[in-house]
């Protein structure tokens, strides 16, 4: 899968990235390393959008065929991820309108999209270090 979230190091009580589930469609595949977005109550899909609220990182694979309708997310830890655009490192960030991409958050950015900040400073289609924290 292009631009694929990869984890580098998991942090929380258990070193486990703080996993969380959330409902997902049944008939949907999402690769593990997958950015997810809530779009609904306890609710998760893949993150299209800068005003969307993150959910975590896919911690598994999905088939489109397993009539699964949960996933297990992280939410704290350190992960690769790809820039659409320049970030600078330390400033926020927040999913980017291309799919499973990150993009320095705006001063209008709600808290909810802000996901973590950049580790590294970025160039367009870099991939860097980005510290998770939901």
């Amino acid at each position: 899968m292009a631009n694929e979230w990869t984890k580098v190091e998991l942090y929380g009580q258990n070193n486990d990235g703080d996993p969380r589930r959330y409902t997902v469609a049944s008939g949907v595949a999402i690769s593990k390393g997958t950015l997810l977005a809530l779009s609904d109550a306890r609710t998760a899909a893949a993150a299209a959008s800068f005003t969307q609220p993150i959910a975590g990182i896919a911690a598994m694979d999905k088939s489109a065929t397993d009539l699964s309708t949960s996933i297990s997310v992280w939410t704290n830890g350190v992960f690769e991820a790809s820039a659409s655009l320049a970030i600078v490192v330390g400033l926020p960030v927040v999913s980017s309108d291309v799919a499973n991409m990150i993009a320095q958050a705006t001063s209008t950015a709600s808290g909810a999209a802000v996901m973590g900040y950049a580790m590294e400073t970025a160039a367009d289609a870099d991939v860097i270090n980005v510290r998770l924290a939901l």
